[in-house]
């Protein structure tokens, strides 16, 4: 190695040091042989900036549950993070028989395993900058027990995986969330949330459709590269149900649920329904899949549902999806529910596939505005199954024909094969989402690519890149995506150092005979 580049490389190192508040930063290890034997033992309530606690795998769950009220910051944000086995499985959290450290005291207990945000102990502020990533959180719902401040205890039947109660700049990252009330719940008093590449399937309960895969309310939310499985057996929710400001929903996996996505008012919340971000909800780049006669026959219910109609969201932008319904021969498959005549939709470059008749397959119903333009649909798509008015508006763009031409159908890949209809055929996107580049792709499963642009774009949810080089590596979570969280624990300093000598080891390389 050549002096400079160990300089460079030595500068790599430093910048862990060199870092803002990394000097004062503090490494928790916790699991079987480590410093912390227990989550309970962390000091939760003393954490700051930069602070990063690391849950190791180990054969057993860890039957704990506690509160975070931290506050990092932009550049060192508090970091939950768990250290997969060598078999890559993610350290298990259950709530079944769950006890909490007796130091943290908070309301709400019953309401989830990990909680951020209100508490008496510590004294909370808005907790900020924080990430929780790589855990598998399970089993907080009835009728599993804890034990809490008042000892054995109930969850209620709402209760989650993770409930962000209060929280800002808060991203969920790489967990798995399962058979739980809710897997992800999100509050009202929080804001910039990021919800990515995670994995989130069977919660709910038997009987009720009030309790769903996720289920949220935030001042800004993005969900990215996150798979959504089915619910529990017998349980009616939403994969997906949201009452946010500001919602984005990029480049996700979403199958099953009684619909696989719920996107309603902002009910008990005005400072939700006046904020400005409030007025526009930006879904593109996904798959959303039904399965064989799956709960409810529509995938995309949009405006309220409070029965306030007045604050019911007004404008959806639903764009280069692919949308497909497994459901039987002799059932319906209807696209949107637009909840009143206000609501107004623009849907375009998307892939709409029944694997029934066309006639199976209606595009809405619901009397508000909705244009319909580049689209593929299948032969005998109808407006509406009901019959009743509606508002569509068609640009005489949209394709038809028996078969998407999907890589593998019967597999589940849904990217396109060679001679799809769908290939080349973009169209010009309206305007309104031009903050929203279409430039991320979804990989299964729980990750994102970058979207390849070679040219006129493909319709529907991926992009085929003949004669270029193969997939790109998997995105970075927290690069240049508004995440929370620097990319890796050194921050961007650390990356230049690795730059600089990958860059130097290159050019000695190229300078060899």
């Amino acid at each position: 190695m050549s002096h400079i580049t160990r300089l460079a490389a030595a500068l790599a190192a430093a910048a862990l040091l060199l870092a803002p508040g990394a000097a004062t930063a503090t490494t928790y290890e916790v699991g079987p042989g480590l410093p912390f034997a227990s989550i309970g033992a962390v000091p939760w309530e003393s954490l700051g900036p930069g602070d990063l606690v690391r849950i190791h795998a180990r054969p057993e769950p860890y039957a704990e549950k506690w509160v975070l009220c931290a506050r990092g910051t932009e550049a060192n944000p508090v970091r939950i993070v768990g250290v997969p086995d060598g078999g890559g499985a993610l350290p298990v959290i259950t709530g079944e028989g769950a006890t909490t450290r007796a130091q943290l005291d908070f309301w709400n207990e019953e309401r989830a395993l990990l909680k951020i945000g209100g508490a008496n102990a510590p004294a909370c502020t808005t907790p900020a900058w924080v990430v929780v990533e790589r855990l598998h959180l399970r089993r907080a719902r009835a009728p599993n027990a804890f034990t809490g401040r008042s000892g054995p205890s109930a969850y209620d039947d709402n209760a989650a995986a993770i409930f962000v109660e209060a929280g800002q700049h808060v991203t969920i990252r790489g967990c798995e969330l399962e058979e739980s009330g809710n897997g992800l719940f999100v509050a009202a008093a929080s804001e910039d949330v990021l919800v990515e590449d995670n994995f989130i399937h069977g919660n709910g309960n038997p009987g009720s459709a009030f309790e769903h895969n996720s289920y949220t309310a935030a001042h800004r939310i993005t969900f990215q590269g996150n798979r959504y499985g089915p619910l529990c057996p017998d349980c009616g929710g939403n994969a997906l149900k949201d009452r946010s400001a500001g919602t984005v929903i990029r480049a996700n996996w979403i199958e099953g649920g009684n619909r696989q996505l719920d996107l309603v008012d902002g009910e008990d919340s005005a400072l939700i329904v006046s904020d400005p971000a409030y007025g526009d909800t930006f879904v593109y780049a996904n798959v959303l899949l039904e399965g064989t006669d799956d709960g409810n026959s529509q995938i995309v219910h949009f405006g309220g549902d409070s029965g306030t109609t007045a604050d019911y969201r007004p404008r959806l932008w639903f764009w280069n999806n692919t949308v497909v319904s497994k459901r039987s021969a002799a059932s319906n498959t209807t696209l949107f529910r637009l909840s009143t005549g206000a609501q107004r939709a623009w849907v375009g470059a998307n892939v709409f596939m029944v694997t029934a008749a066309g006639s199976r397959l209606a595009l809405v119903e619901g009397a508000g505005p909705l244009t319909l333009t580049g689209n593929w649909l299948p032969t005998g798509w109808r407006l509406t199954h009901s019959g009743a008015a509606v508002g569509v508006t068609d640009t005489g763009d949209n394709r038809t024909g028996a078969d998407p031409g999907f890589a593998d159908l019967a597999g589940g890949d849904f990217s396109l094969a060679a001679g799809s209809p769908a290939l080349d055929a973009g169209v010009l996107l309206s305007a309104e989402v031009a903050g929203h580049p279409l430039d991320l792709q979804y990989l299964p499963h729980q990750a994102t690519v970058v979207r390849p642009d070679g040219g006129p774009r493909d319709l529907g949810a991926f992009e085929r890149a003949t004669g270029v080089p193969p997939p790109p590596d998997p995105v970075p979570p927290a690069k240049a995506r508004g995440g929370c969280g620097s990319a890796g624990d050194g921050g961007a300093l650390a990356l230049l150092g690795v730059a600089l000598a990958r860059a130097l080891r290159g050019r000695r390389r190229a300078a060899r005979p």
